[in-house]
């Protein structure tokens, strides 16, 4: 069996187990922790993807929504921050962990996002055996580039950023609190998951982080995908990262060296607690392997 098309087989496996953990995983247990970030915003832990609020004399907005089985601790903790109903919903990319409370929160208020998350939460998705969405989880206004929602005194401006972790990747700019949603196009700390399998790239992920530290605003706090609030220092260490592990990987291939043996050589010391994650050291080498392979 050719090392690209195994890995494969392994990588599907990989992502199918994922989501089944996450079916199977008692949410009765996750607490929702409300954090200020910056003027009207704010920042909610659970379970999945980090999410964004906004909360002001116009209402409420929230960038992702977790897990369906948390909407109701998310309403929750919604509530708490302000009495406003809820006016939008963003979505920075398609998976289950940003978009699951999708179908509770799409008869109240319209999903914003870019429109190839319409496209793949409408189709589903065989290789990670995700069912497609019920019409009430799908974006009603979809955009290819960017677009703005004037909201709660402010601009706030997603813009697509394409073929990095997924093919529609969104990153959201709170223009008057300086925050910056991120998505999974930052994971604080840790290597991140490239879906490669649905559009991602990670040469596209590595250039599309460099192209958001150049548009950051001077202390900008930074919402990641996953991991603690962010910033610049941060972000700019995560960019270190991608471009080191990945340029080693990309001389070993050059090199010859199987998947196997660059496996065993392993990463530089620096990174190593970075892989404690959902997403380990073998598992990132063999997404740099299989992204950089299969060009």
């Amino acid at each position: 069996m050719k090392p690209v098309f195994r890995f494969s087989i392994i990588f599907t496996l990989s992502l199918v187990s994922f989501s089944a953990r996450a079916q199977q995983q008692d949410f009765s247990k996750v607490e929702i922790k409300a954090t200020k970030v910056s003027g009207n915003v704010y920042m909610l832990q659970g379970s999945g993807g980090n999410i964004g609020v906004s909360v002001g004399t116009d209402g409420i907005l929230i960038v992702d929504d977790q897990f369906a089985p948390l909407a109701d601790k998310i309403k929750a903790a919604l509530k708490s921050l302000g009495e406003g109903k809820l006016k939008f919903i963003l979505n920075t990319h398609w998976h289950g962990d940003h978009t699951g409370s999708n179908a509770v929160f799409g008869p109240e208020a319209p999903i914003v996002a870019q429109t190839n998350v319409r496209k793949r939460l409408q189709e589903g998705s065989t290789a990670r055996k995700v069912e497609p969405a019920p019409k009430e989880a799908l974006p009603v206004i979809t955009f290819d580039q960017s677009v703005s929602v004037h909201f709660n005194g402010e601009e706030i401006r997603a813009i697509h950023f394409p073929h990095g972790h997924t093919d529609g990747d969104a990153v959201i700019f709170f223009m008057g609190s300086n925050v910056v949603h991120m998505g999974d196009d930052f994971f604080n700390g840790s290597f991140p998951f490239v879906d490669l399998d649905s559009g991602g790239d990670v040469d596209g992920y590595v250039r599309n982080v460099g192209e958001v530290l150049m548009k950051l605003p001077a202390g900008a706090k930074i919402i990641p995908g996953h991991g603690p609030l962010g910033t610049a220092d941060d972000l700019k260490r995560f960019h270190r990262m991608l471009t080191e592990t990945t340029e080693v990987v990309r001389r070993k291939i050059a090199a010859g060296r199987t998947l196997d043996e660059i496996k065993k050589d392993g990463l530089p010391e620096e990174w190593k607690p970075w892989g404690t994650g959902f997403v380990n050291t073998d598992r990132w080498i063999e997404t740099i392997y299989r992204s950089f392979t299969k060009k």
